[in-house]
């Protein structure tokens, strides 16, 4: 396991559950090992911006959020999208209109099963470009609540 801790110092393997089927150790792919870290990184930014963490990497079905942030009762549902280089564009653009309706589906099983009433929900990415972190938050909105 990783070394993330919460900002009480507990690891946060402790406090909830990681979506993680398989031990990041025994990856081969870099690709999925870069994405890893870039949802670690976006993790501890968020902390650092007051966010509480829910869930990282939620599963309904075979469709995944990487992870889904609480400040009070605002809920975000995070894309985390981690890149080397700019050759293939921003990774915003990866966030397609399919990936988008496939992240909608997931978020409302998630409210269906841990929603409060008042809460209110947006969806945010993150990108990584070499190193360089940028939060869009509010990236798109899916015409629900």
């Amino acid at each position: 396991m990783n070394s993330l801790t919460s900002p009480v110092g507990a690891p946060l393997a402790c406090l909830m559950h990681r979506g993680i089927r398989s031990d990041p150790e025994q990856w081969t792919d870099e690709r999925h090992k870069r994405g890893l870290a870039g949802e670690e990184r976006a993790i501890h930014y968020l902390l650092s911006r007051g966010w509480s963490l829910v869930a990282h990497r939620f599963r309904a079905g075979r469709i995944e959020i990487d992870l889904i942030v609480r400040r009070g009762d605002l809920v975000a549902f995070v894309e985390v999208k981690t890149r080397r280089g700019d050759a293939f564009g921003s990774p915003f653009v990866a966030v397609t209109g399919a990936k988008r309706r496939e992240l909608v589906k997931a978020a409302r099983v998630w409210v269906d099963r841990h929603g409060r009433p008042a809460d209110v929900y947006r969806f945010d990415c993150i990108g990584l470009v070499d190193g360089k972190l940028d939060h869009l938050e509010d990236a798109f909105r899916p015409g629900w609540r």
